[in-house]
């Protein structure tokens, strides 16, 4: 659970999510990012150092820049992970009839009153 709050988190702010998105497509540099996004460098780098806490992209140093890429893989955990917490359809019935329950019971509480 705590794995899923962390890349929630981290995907939650729309540069990141940004970043993540272009780092999906290709492998880029901080300098790239700074060009595609508009946005200064010390701001990627870090929206990268987040990203990298949440085990969300690869690192690798060529020459001088370091160049990051996405975790598809993780991404792709991470979604399985979450369907499993909302347990599927299964899961969605019984809360919808938890919540026609519970309704029934406040309704029949006001109406006494």
């Amino acid at each position: 659970m705590q794995e899923l709050t962390k890349a929630f988190k981290a995907l939650s702010d729309s540069n990141r999510l940004r970043i993540f998105i272009l780092l999906s497509r290709r492998t880029l540099c901080v300098n790239a990012l700074v060009h595609c996004l508009g946005i200064s460098q010390p701001a990627v780098s870090q929206h990268l150092r987040i990203l990298r806490e949440a085990d969300l992209v690869n690192v690798e140093k060529r020459g001088y820049w370091m160049h990051y890429s996405a975790k598809k893989e993780k991404v792709e955990q991470f979604i399985k992970k979450f369907n499993n917490l909302l347990g599927g359809e299964r899961n969605v019935q019984k809360d919808k009839e938890k919540r026609v329950r519970t309704s029934r019971k406040i309704k029949g509480k006001a109406g006494r009153m």
